[in-house]
């Protein structure tokens, strides 16, 4: 085993000959996919059930500064421990650091067959949902297209990350360029909002509304933690990750700001609690009917450069894993040209169409995504636990610790207990869904040590 003193990171040896991941990201393009993979669908359609919750004008400002302020300490969190372990993989990383290999097992046991796969599904049919609002596209056509766009982008990813990130970054950027229009327009140009603010203005603001409201805005910043897992095919990971978490959050609060200004500009407070596609609704009330194509535009736009993150980290966790001895080796190889996780890339790619064709997808996610902020606690709280180990050296330090990860701790465990007492049957499937990893994993312990594959 050979050992990295800086990070305090124990890595398998490698042989010399063996292709090394290539590392492509600088600043503009890791901080592009934060950005690109949080901004996905949700600020298009999540604003309602905000404002439901929180019928007040500052009540929806509140909440998505909050929120902001929250996915912002949790990104600080990940920068430290990014800084510290530079790994790829990371919350897996970060996890197995801190807790041992079978913390890390779970949280790709989950990611694999669920909570990633199953949000690149998701992602990929909101995607083609959209366009049949510019092509028309029966149930069939939608779910071969959204099956065409995860395997584009798989394809895409499998041949360099270096083109990955590029198509990811271009999408970025028109993305953050259209949501600005858009926000520009509404606000230049609607002027029906006078009636809106007066609506929101008395009615009052409760605690459960608030955290309610909270835990589906923290939701919307869904993703910020995936820049980590590409820590190895990132220039000086130790300090670019750290600055694209922290810019890359505040570009993201700084837009659903700006949009839900936007919103509360053009429609009434009714309309927006109502609405399924606030969006839509609002470039309707100051374009028009065009209005809608131009937010369809939008959205394919915008969950195509999500889509394209999030097929870009995934394989980089199974990578990881497989590297460390949790995965079949095969799964560690690097493509000796193209120089990335190719066999993680196609089997991501397989299981995804796989959810998407069979349309599994949904039900296996609602049940298990709340698990990942389970996870989260335990990664903010890991921070705690590390700092007092002498070996740990992180290149960056997070502020306000032990303050800051507790707090992003509790919050996670917020949105646990509110999912469990929502739905509580679902909520066990999930977690049941997420431990049946355990006896996986023990499986796999002695079929690795039958073999003298080290873990």
């Amino acid at each position: 085993m050979a050992a990295n003193p800086q990070a305090g990171v124990t890595l398998r040896p490698v042989p010399p000959e063996t292709p090394a991941l290539r590392r492509s990201l600088g600043l503009v393009r890791a901080t592009a996919m934060v950005v690109g993979i949080i901004i996905g669908a949700s600020i298009f359609v999540q604003p309602s059930l905000i404002t439901a919750q929180v019928p007040t004008a500052g009540g929806i400002y509140a909440v998505w500064l909050v929120a902001g302020a929250l996915t912002l300490a949790g990104a600080l969190v990940c920068a430290e421990l990014a800084s510290a372990f530079p790994r790829s993989g990371g919350v897996y990383a970060f996890l197995r650091e801190a807790y041992g290999p079978q913390a890390g097992f779970l949280w790709g046991w989950a990611m694999f067959w669920s909570v990633h796969t199953g949000i690149a599904a998701a992602i990929a049919m909101i995607f083609a949902r959209y366009a049949a609002e510019l092509v028309p596209l029966g149930d069939a056509g939608q779910r071969l297209t959204a099956i065409g766009a995860v395997l584009a982008l798989s394809a895409v990813n499998y041949v360099g990350v270096r083109l990955g990130s590029a198509v990811q970054t271009a999408l970025t950027i028109a993305k953050v360029g259209a949501v600005a229009a858009l926000a520009v327009v509404l606000l230049l140009v609607g002027d029906a909002g006078a009636p809106a603010a007066a609506a929101v203005a008395g009615t009052p603001l409760t605690a459960r509304g608030f955290l309610l409201a909270l835990v589906a805005g923290l939701f919307a910043f869904g993703g910020w933690h995936m820049v980590a897992y590409a820590a190895e095919e990132t220039r000086e990971p130790e300090t670019t990750i750290p600055r694209a978490l922290l810019v890359g959050t505040l570009v993201v609060t700084a837009c659903y700001i700006a949009l839900n200004a936007a919103y509360l500009h053009v429609l009434p407070v009714e309309r927006l609690i109502t609405s399924p596609a606030v969006a839509a609704d609002a470039a309707d009330a100051v374009l028009g009917s065009g209005g809608r194509t131009v937010t369809a535009v939008l959205v394919v736009v915008s969950t195509l450069g999500a889509l394209g993150g999030v097929v870009l980290a995934g394989p980089r966790l199974y990578y990881a894993m497989a590297r460390d001895g949790l995965l079949f080796s095969a799964l560690a190889d690097v493509h000796p040209r193209y120089q990335t996780p190719h066999r993680a890339v196609a089997l991501q790619a397989a299981w995804a169409t796989v959810l998407v064709a069979t349309n599994t997808y949904g039900a296996l996610f609602r049940r298990v995504v709340y698990t990942e902020w389970l996870f989260f606690g335990l990664m903010a709280l890991s921070l705690v636990w590390l700092r007092r180990r002498a070996e740990y050296r992180p290149a960056y330090r997070a502020p306000l610790v032990p303050v800051l990860p507790v707090l992003f701790a509790l919050a996670s465990g917020a949105i646990v207990v509110n999912e469990v007492l929502r739905e509580p049957r679902r909520s066990a499937v999930g977690l049941a869904i997420v431990l049946s990893g355990l006896p996986v994993y023990w499986a796999w312990r002695r079929y690795a040590a039958a073999r003298r594959i080290p873990a």
